[in-house]
């Protein structure tokens, strides 16, 4: 059996490689990770333009898993884009039903970078509370965390989150402190992270990235705040490793 560990991403086919499940496994084997993956969607896209998403059955998402489990040792998993809360809860379940221990990390993508929107908001409200009960951390920004409870302003909505689960909030879009992360654990913990390099610039696919170098980190040992801080400095270094939007990995 492969001596690196393996994370499992449960995402989306990008055929431009910057993001879901082939960006998911650069960032993997980038961190000392064996990738494995489990396509939820076949999308029509490139770097700039998203034409459609085709998704993947709910029937063959969980025989991919089944095969994949039964085989390989997974500890830690990230979710990407999938069709529903329903599909979500399937998928989640079949994971905890094979490891009970398992820790998901759920980066609840709600609109692509080029403009997509992935999920309906009034269907997204439904049942996310039970869905967070069974995600070890999600990984929102700030347009998707506002998302989540819209009755609810900020400070109630990560109050709201972190009595089920931890949260990173990405700080890439907010108004003041552009690119301050912070790390709310269910413990009441706050961690802020402050940009570190000032030679980023955007890049396509870059919330899937560092879902998965936080995985890669989890799996590899890190406590939550290790591995926050680890996924950070990753995610800045491939913001920085080129002026296109499709990012360098093997620097």
């Amino acid at each position: 059996m492969n001596s690196k560990p393996f994370v499992l991403s449960i995402a989306g086919f990008d055929p431009s490689g910057g993001a879901g499940l082939l960006a998911d496994v650069k960032t993997f084997e980038s961190l000392g990770c064996y990738g494995l993956g489990v396509n939820t969607a076949n999308t029509i896209q490139n770097d700039v333009k998203f034409e459609a998403c085709y998704w993947t059955s709910e029937a063959i998402i969980l025989q991919q898993l089944e095969l994949l489990l039964e085989r390989f040792p997974v500890e830690v998993v990230k979710i990407g884009i999938i069709q529903n809360l329903q599909t979500l809860d399937l998928v989640i379940n079949k994971l905890l039903l094979k490891n009970k221990d398992i820790r998901i990390i759920w980066d609840p993508v709600l609109k692509s970078s080029s403009g997509f929107s992935f999920q309906n908001s009034r269907e997204f409200q439904e049942d996310i509370d039970s869905i967070l009960e069974k995600i070890f951390v999600v990984t929102p920004n700030f347009y998707e965390l506002k998302m989540f409870y819209p009755e609810l302003d900020i400070e109630e909505t990560i109050g709201r989150i972190t009595s089920k689960s931890n949260l990173y909030l990405k700080g890439g879009h907010r108004i003041a402190n552009t690119g301050r992360d912070e790390l709310f654990t269910t413990k009441g913990g706050c961690l802020g992270l402050e940009p570190l390099r000032t030679d980023c610039s955007e890049k396509h696919g870059s919330g899937c990235v560092f879902a998965s170098a936080l995985a890669a980190h989890l799996v590899l040992g890190e406590s939550l705040p290790g591995a926050a801080r680890k996924a950070k400095i990753y995610i800045e270094k491939i913001l920085a490793s080129n002026n296109t939007l499709l990012a360098y990995h093997n620097l």
